[in-house]
């Protein structure tokens, strides 16, 4: 039994990397769908898919590697844990690696990154940082 999907989908991820895979298959959640699709937008990721029914769903995830063949994050870390959350305001939300990376948060109008809950003017939950 996993006792925290999201910290589990991170590791998945940073060990894919470390191991110079092309994609990685997770166990869907809407959630996790949502993380995922932001570090998609911000190109941290290549491509997110969907696939399966019903119980047998799987996000497949295509990792981004550089020109190099580096990975482009260089740090995916769990802030918000089951254990300790951590909330912030709106207002509260500061870039991350002065501008080079970001937070992933869970709001009340759906998961999202920093920059778009500054702009909706929503707090919420900081799931994941990523740089």
């Amino acid at each position: 039994m996993i006792t925290d999907p999201i910290a589990d989908m991170l590791t998945r991820i940073r060990n894919a990397y470390m191991a110079r895979h092309v994609s990685v298959d997770i166990p869907y959640s809407k959630e996790k769908e949502g993380i995922a699709k932001v570090l998609a937008q911000y190109s941290f990721l290549s491509n997110v898919t969907v696939s399966g029914l019903g119980k047998d769903k799987i996000i497949g995830i295509e990792l981004a590697y550089d020109e190099k063949g580096a990975s482009v994050m260089k740090k995916l870390r769990r802030i918000s844990k089951p254990s300790v959350r951590t909330y912030r305001r709106s207002k509260e939300i500061k870039p991350v690696r002065g501008g080079f990376g970001l937070h992933i948060l869970s709001t009340n109008k759906g998961i999202m990154s920093h920059e778009d809950a500054r702009k909706n003017n929503v707090g919420g939950e900081v799931l994941v940082e990523v740089y």
